[in-house]
């Protein structure tokens, strides 16, 4: 059987600033500890407006609209800059305002949770009434409600402000009366993962143009884990968007790794291609709201935007090989063991040398490298730097070290090698990911031979244990080749016949 293959890739954005000083931790501690605080009066004077984050040019990168070479023309910070004429639609899908994303949770609700004012839903019909995909939803927005009732939804029953320009125009109420698994502030996050998760899913089906019902398998990598008291995290967001998505005919499963899960997903779906299992495996996210503004406290210090006010969400198509669409080579996969350790350069011994060394190839046969894609902009007034480029200069400096690469070459493998970040600090989303969209298109024009997802995640975040964790997988042009195990051409199986029909001629005569 040949190698599974990546068909497309979907990439969405959803602007939400009003989330960001309501559902961002960053914001939400600070209102909890300090609701005075200088920096919760100064952040909504840092909110960008929605005809910026399209213009924004790391946007732009992440919807297919420009290409990460591209990106590294323009002069940084990127924030500074904007792409004249941006289109919030894109070659790999959209970047979705905050009203017509609360329509989107309204539609992803099935018991009864989201509440929308009467007058903002006649607005959001309008909006979903010219949406190609959102079209097909309208009926499911309802008529909406009083204001009064959903201020005494807010103000007596806990629930959860949904706010337009810091008014309210809605709220999403708790699932149970004592299970905080179920209260109004998580089913707002995890109704946001699912509806990120579901536009995600439509924009991949309509670029795809596959039937739904050929969809077999679902997996969702999120950082979110839905459940209740009795079974935290039980899931299931996968069959959870599905249904939205009205992919009818596939079952599916989360699979949670920090900001590694993705690659161990796109592996593991990948698998379930090769094995013959399922033919057809999407792999997606929705994002995180917890991480809205996250650095907000560095950006509005130093005077710049927000630039964490947007959600992120993507899918891939990964199926049977088609003789044309890039190769994942489940031969040619990292892992970072148990004994690894997490010095980084342990882990990225793990994660590109050891494979590549074990398949017969050098770091330097790789085309480009994708690790934690994140924006500069974002993380550098953070103190985090500019974490893509800190990884090219690791793993050249593996290469130096085992004599694959010259030391004088180092500063130019960066550029060679690596893409610049452009993705939202939502943990998964940047994590690899943001870069196959691109990479099939190189792929196939010619522009590029083969790329490497390094996904990486941070496993003491949930206190179980002090390990690091991380997995990678080779995407490659497609070979048209056929592993040991593939079925017999036409051509072979008359040639066999011929010479068993021999054979038995033969033994005939000497009988």
């Amino acid at each position: 059987m040949s190698f599974p293959v990546v068909k497309k890739a979907s990439y969405i954005l959803i602007n939400t600033p009003d989330m960001v000083m309501h559902c961002g931790t960053t914001a939400a501690v600070e209102r909890k500890n300090n609701p005075d605080s200088e920096f919760l009066k100064e952040a909504k004077n840092h909110l960008r407006t929605f005809e910026d984050v399209v213009a924004y040019p790391p946007n732009q990168t992440y919807i297919g609209n420009i290409i990460p070479e591209q990106l590294l023309e323009i002069k940084r910070p990127w924030n500074n800059s904007k792409i004249e004429g941006a289109q919030k639609t894109g070659k790999f899908g959209e970047i979705m305002p905050q009203d017509e994303f609360y329509g989107l949770l309204k539609v992803s609700d099935v018991f009864d949770l989201v509440v929308l004012e009467k007058g903002f839903t006649q607005r959001v019909i309008e909006k979903f009434a010219n949406h190609e995909l959102l079209n097909v939803k309208v009926e499911a927005l309802g008529i909406g409600e009083d204001i009064v009732n959903i201020k005494e939804l807010v103000d007596t029953q806990d629930a959860e402000g949904l706010y337009l320009c810091d008014d309210l125009i809605g709220c999403v109420k708790k699932a149970h009366d004592v299970d905080i698994n179920l209260s109004a502030h998580v089913m707002l996050e995890n109704l946001a993962v699912k509806a990120s998760g579901v536009l995600a899913l439509m924009q991949l089906v309509k670029i795809t143009g596959i039937d739904v019902s050929e969809v077999d398998y679902l997996i969702e990598c999120s950082e979110e884990a839905v459940g209740d008291m009795n079974q935290r995290g039980g899931g299931n967001l996968a069959k959870a968007c599905g249904e939205i998505a009205g992919i009818k005919g596939a079952t599916g499963i989360d699979m949670r790794g920090f900001c590694a899960a993705p690659v161990h997903a796109i592996i593991n779906a990948s698998a379930l291609v090769k094995s013959g299992i399922f033919k057809n495996v999407i792999v997606f996210a929705g994002g995180c709201t917890s991480k809205l503004g996250m650095n907000g406290r560095d950006h509005v210090k130093k005077g710049l935007p927000i630039l964490e006010d947007c959600l992120g969400g993507f899918a891939l198509l990964i199926t049977e090989n088609d003789g044309i669409s890039p190769e994942i080579r489940t031969d040619i996969i990292g892992k970072h063991t148990i004994g690894d350790g997490s010095a980084p350069q342990a882990v990225l011994e793990a994660l590109v040398l050891k494979p590549l060394t074990n398949a017969g190839m050098k770091i330097t046969d790789v085309d480009k490298y994708a690790p934690e894609l994140q924006t500069p902009d974002i993380t550098e007034p953070a103190g985090a730097g500019d974490v893509p480029t800190q990884n090219y200069k690791m793993i050249g400096a593996l290469a130096v070290k085992n004599g694959q690469l010259d030391r004088k070459e180092l500063p130019s493998f960066v550029k060679k090698h690596g893409y610049p970040g452009f993705a939202p600090t939502q943990g998964h989303i940047p994590s690899a990911v943001p870069i196959v969209g691109h990479g099939i298109s190189a792929i196939l024009e010619g522009r590029m031979n083969n790329f490497m997802l390094i996904g990486k995640g941070s496993l003491f975040l949930g206190r179980m244990t002090n390990l690091f964790d991380g997995v990678s997988v080779l995407v490659q042009k497609n070979s048209g080749k056929q592993d040991d195990g593939a079925e017999v051409s036409n051509e072979e199986l008359k040639l066999m016949i011929a010479g068993s029909m021999k054979k038995f001629a033969e033994m005939l005569m000497n009988e």
